[in-house]
């Protein structure tokens, strides 16, 4: 062995071998970020197909004339009950209207129930679980046998009752499939905050004279809501079959507006001649549920360990 290679593999156990490649080290910041994303990304073709699914379905929730220029709820009598071709990517009803576009345009009523259940879950249930994990007590107590009665009642038939005491409507749908998602959230928030209130660092703030709001607000907080926010990713999913199943049994906004659940309940009717009234919102939702499960699961800890 020659004297160099020797040398080489001193310096290297040591830690001071020499660059390998033109001699310039890489530089940290945001390209290696980006190259640390897009490699995630390329490694799991799932995630990535997942992840254009949920841009497309924000795009024609937002945007919806970027996919069509079509009225939903024009019709045209003449071409009702017409498979999916070219001219109609999914058909059209009985109306004769395009089903494409009232899928596109229901996108954004579907998505803003969605964003208002999760957001309703997340503040009400976060709060609950903050306040129960962070002053203990008999309020502790109080707070959990609440949400142990809400865990108690299955979701769906819980969103049932609260949508038939507040009335019909979308936003009304989203409230009630938010406040049936409160129980999760509260019970994951207060074992964050629980763990968070028993570290070193919370104890020593302590100690220092540290005003309680100063504890809350700049160590417990930021440090529990990691979870949290994972599980309002997990609730998404769940929050969309949700609000399809009430507008699927009428709850939702009421006809012609085009949302997911109430064109599978229109398309019902018709299984035997237009199968494509209710297996492509169908469809449409299946696929936007299990992209976002899939991109809740790679954020629950995939990214973690790739890290």
């Amino acid at each position: 062995m020659s004297q160099s290679l020797v040398d080489d593999q001193a310096e290297a156990a040591l830690g001071l071998g020499r660059p390998v490649g033109d001699g310039s080290p890489a530089e940290p910041g945001r390209p290696a970020g980006i190259r640390r994303v897009l490699r995630f990304l390329i490694r799991r073709p799932g995630l990535l197909l997942s992840a254009v699914v949920l841009m497309l379905v924000v795009l024609a929730a937002f945007w919806p004339d970027l996919f069509t220029s079509q009225d939903p709820l024009k019709g045209v009598p003449s071409q009702n009950f017409r498979g999916p071709s070219g001219s109609h990517w999914f058909g059209t009803d009985e109306l004769g209207r395009d089903v494409f576009s009232r899928v596109v345009h229901g996108a954004q009523l579907s998505l803003k129930a969605t964003l208002i259940a999760v957001l309703v879950a997340f503040v009400v249930g976060g709060l609950l679980g903050v306040v129960a994990g962070f002053v203990g007590r008999w309020v502790d107590d109080v707070l959990m046998r609440f949400v142990d009665v809400l865990l108690s009642i299955p979701a769906l038939f819980l969103s049932l009752a609260l949508v038939t005491a507040l009335g019909y409507g979308t936003v009304k749908v989203a409230v009630a499939v938010g406040i049936a998602s409160v129980a999760s959230f509260a019970r994951v928030a207060r074992a964050e905050v629980l763990r968070v209130r028993q570290a070193v660092f919370v104890e020593a703030s302590r100690s220092c004279g540290a005003r309680w709001y100063s504890v809350l607000g700049r160590h417990v907080l930021p440090n529990a809501a990691g979870p949290v926010i994972v599980l309002a990713t997990l609730d998404f999913g769940s929050s969309i079959l949700a609000v399809s199943a009430l507008s699927f049994l009428g709850y939702g906004a009421p006809p012609p507006a085009p949302e997911w659940g109430t064109l599978i309940s229109d398309g019902r009717n018709y299984l035997a001649n237009a199968w494509w009234l209710t297996a492509l919102p169908g469809l449409a939702i299946a696929a936007t549920v299990l992209a976002a499960n899939r991109t809740a699961r790679a954020l629950d800890g995939e990214w973690a360990r790739q890290r």
